[in-house]
């Protein structure tokens, strides 16, 4: 937020000078980017009036006037200005002047007319970007004072970098507070007089949504010169808070909101039909809006409306048709508490930002709406005239938020500060916030002003008091603990442990936001329904992830989009599920795969990763248990992923996770190139290992036998090796297959497995005869369970 250092010392001034200051509001939280002067400096440019104006003799678009600086005598200035008038006060830069471009004043003939010096207009002072006339005094301005000094341009803006939760710091008023806190200077409030009715008109309000907008004031003025002047001195405070001045009346409503930030919005009384109303948006409904931009706003957007139609997008932005213009009479105020969340929601649905629904957003003062109203009435009467109606408030005191009563504990304050505090310091320090205190057996009973919505809890107090108290004002001290080292327990694996293996096969860790775009969540997992965030940080991270797969998709298109076309990478985190109304939170290890198995090199022939390449990795990963015999793969059906290229991961009987190669229509629908293999396990599931044990290595050799079987091609290969296992005993010592044959020689729906046995006992020499039998059993228990015919 951007504000006149000199407009915030005429609320509060304390004993410090700029840089003082400065450093003050960022030791309190209140960080200052940085101190501007507001104009560029210029010289030998004082107040002037135009005595009288007359045409230049040889050229149509120039005049001649005679112009009164201050001196005996009055000077004769050229102006091409179209705004130039006799009686105008104005800025004469006389000769010797040098302007803000560097331009020095010389005296010179205009088309035969001798001119001694130059009537300035806003543009040429360096006070704005454009303009098309000569920059207006009020009549009261003393002629001759040199301008510098008359528009007090001396001053700097602050700018200062205000933090979501302190919405109550967008405005000078927040500000000033803040400062006499810090400060312990005297805050001195401007008088806001309640403004008398002259007129009995009114409009009628009806708050249809009262949760949304509890409450609406209101008040009708008739008689405004729309097109009035607006004070140089209102005209230089919004340029210096970076606010452009557009009109008597819009000014007066930016100014209000700068003031006190309480956002306000004035409407063409001609322009409604019937009374207010404050309601959701009905379908079909349209509205064109002050920037130009046309919405159809949907049923959870609160609108202005009348009885015909929407007015404007309650607390984001007025509609063009109902806006005042330079023709406008008769005006409708508006003053309005709507709710942080409703605003919040429909700048997101709408993509609109405004000065004003960043500040309602964030929450204002639910006790401000009437005072803004009566400081804009007054500057509206003084600036462009008119007559007031009575005020108009309709409430809904239920839905209004309200003063918050917590308890804070003195013993608190010390452990959380690891300091201790005089209970008179931190009365005092909670007084200047304006804070109202109880004194307990306790502590203190704190009752906290509903326009701070940030403070809901002790730890909130804490940090007030100490922020206000000073952070530079806690004492260094060592941190002391007790260390112990922890049991690493055998039948526990530590998650890092996994990170590590994953590591060490060529994984890279990544790490994602919870937050996912909830387009892409749901292609990726539409069997869970996400929950949506009330204030998402952007348009594309607006539900809670479901599954790990988003982010690491994401990780691989931005990786593709810079040529990264081989990419492995791993995250651990939580994924957010709703199961028959609980929450669950669950801690997931999820990774992916593409392009090529190894980088490219001379020593390797380059190949593409598939499906058993993963499946291979999660294999690894699972010898950390101990206890991979557990392990299942069975064909799965997931609607992210290739019908044929899927498995469910089963440890024991209980579901671990799901792997798989990304289906055909998600790498087209997300423009990935290439084939994408993913995995998600439960950690939960993982963590749990059987403990080690020393076994002694035989000294017996080892007998080798291979089988060839045949068997109908649907039958997986998972469970005729568990059925090798469990005949063949505490004797096998491992197998494996190296050959699975589909084609020539095999009969049409059958494929062949070629498996390799390694026996070996602990402590004797096997003989051809317990081999042969052994084998015959396995054979035998092949052929019934599973039709197997042995090749020849």
């Amino acid at each position: 937020m951007k504000v006149s250092e000199r407009w915030l010392r005429e609320w509060v001034n304390p004993e410090l000078n700029r840089d003082e200051l400065c450093e003050a509001l960022t030791m309190a939280g209140l960080e200052v980017e940085e101190t501007v002067p507001v104009a560029e400096r210029f010289s030998g440019v004082c107040v002037a009036e135009v005595m009288r104006v007359e045409k230049h003799p040889d050229a149509d678009r120039l005049h001649v006037c005679e112009v009164n600086v201050g001196h005996t005598e009055t000077l004769t200035i050229v102006c091409g200005a179209k705004n130039v008038a006799a009686g105008m006060k104005t800025a004469a830069a006389l000769n010797g002047a040098v302007l803000a471009n560097k331009m020095k004043i010389k005296p010179g003939k205009l088309r035969g007319v001798l001119s001694n010096g130059m009537l300035c207009s806003a543009v040429e002072l360096g006070l704005a970007e454009e303009g098309d006339g000569l920059i207006v005094f009020p009549k009261d301005a003393p002629v001759g004072q040199d301008v510098w000094d008359y528009l007090h341009l001396t001053d700097h803006v602050i700018d200062i970098s205000i933090t979501p939760n302190r919405g109550d710091c967008l405005g000078v008023r927040g500000l000033a507070q803040d400062i006499s806190a810090i400060t312990q200077a005297k805050l001195s409030f401007p008088d806001v007089p309640e403004q008398e009715a002259t007129i009995p008109d009114t409009l009628s309000i009806a708050l249809h949504e009262k949760e949304a907008c509890p409450r609406y004031v209101g008040r009708v003025i008739r008689g405004v010169t729309a097109d009035a002047r607006t004070p140089v001195w209102l005209e230089e405070r919004l340029r210096r808070a970076g606010v452009r001045a557009i009109s008597p009346i819009v000014d007066v409503m930016n100014y209000v909101m700068l003031e006190w930030g309480q956002p306000m919005h004035a409407f063409d009384l001609q322009k409604i039909h019937g009374d207010i109303q404050v309601r959701f948006a009905k379908k079909g409904e349209s509205l064109e809006l002050l920037n130009g931009q046309t919405v159809h706003p949907d049923a959870d957007t609160l609108v202005i409306a009348d009885n015909e139609k929407p007015l404007a997008i309650a607390g984001v932005m007025g509609g063009m048709e109902s806006a005042v213009t330079l023709l406008t009479n008769a005006i409708f105020l508006e003053s309005a508490f709507f709710q942080p969340v409703s605003i919040s929601r429909t700048t997101r649905e709408t993509r609109l930002n405004s000065e004003s629904s960043y500040r309602f957003e964030r929450g204002v003062d639910p006790d401000l709406q009437v005072l803004a109203i009566e400081r804009a009435t007054q500057l509206i009467l003084d600036i462009a005239g008119g007559k007031p109606g009575p005020l108009t408030e309709v409430a809904a005191e239920k839905y209004l938020p309200r003063s918050k009563n917590i308890l804070l504990r003195a013993l608190r304050i010390q452990k959380i500060l690891g300091m201790s505090l005089d209970d008179a310091d931190v009365e005092a320090i909670l007084r200047r916030l304006d804070f109202s205190t109880e004194k307990n057996p306790e502590g203190w009973r704190v009752s906290v002003p509903a326009r701070r919505f940030d403070i809901t809890t002790e730890i909130d107090l804490i940090e007030e008091v100490i922020r206000i108290h000073g952070y530079n004002r806690v004492p260094l001290s060592s941190s002391v603990s007790g260390m112990q080292i922890q049991a690493q327990p055998e039948k526990k694996i530590d998650l890092s442990v996994m990170r590590h293996t994953l590591c060490n096969m060529g994984y890279q860790e990544v790490v994602t936001y919870s937050f996912v775009d909830k387009k892409i969540q749901a292609l990726l997992d539409p069997s869970h329904s996400p929950i949506e965030l009330l204030n998402p940080i952007t348009a594309d991270m607006s539900v809670m992830r479901t599954s790990l797969w988003p982010g690491l998709i994401n990780t691989l298109q931005y990786n593709q989009n810079r040529q990264q076309d081989r990419v492995r990478i791993f995250e651990t985190g939580l994924r957010f599920v709703v199961d028959n109304g609980l929450l669950l939170q669950q801690t997931m290890l999820g990774g992916l795969i593409a392009g090529t198995v190894f980088p490219k090199q001379w020593g390797v022939t380059t190949r593409e990763a598939d499906f058993f390449d993963l499946k291979g990795d999660l294999e690894r990963l699972f010898r950390l248990t101990f206890d991979t015999a557990r392990f299942e793969y069975r064909p799965g059906q997931h609607p992210a992923l290739h019908p044929g290229q899927t498995a469910d991961i089963y440890r024991g009987g209980a579901y671990l996770g799901t792997m798989g190669a990304l289906h055909p229509g998600l790498l087209r629908a997300l423009d990935i190139t290439g084939n994408v293999f993913l995995f998600e396990i439960l950690t939960e599931q993982l963590e749990n290992a059987n403990p080690m044990f020393f076994k002694e290595i035989s000294k017996f050799p080892d007998i080798r036998r291979d089988i060839a079987i045949l068997v109908n091609q649907a039958v997986p290969v998972g469970p005729i090796q568990d059925t090798i296992a469990y005949e063949a005993g505490e004797l096998l010592q491992a197998i494996n297959i190296f050959d699975i044959y589909q084609g020539k020689g095999i009969r049409e729906g059958y494929k062949s497995i070629a498996l390799s046995l390694t026996l070996q006992h602990a402590s004797r020499t096997l003989v051809d005869e317990e081999v042969a039998a052994l084998m015959e059993r396995i054979i035998v228990a092949l052929k019934e369970q599973f039709a197997a015919e042995l090749r020849g």
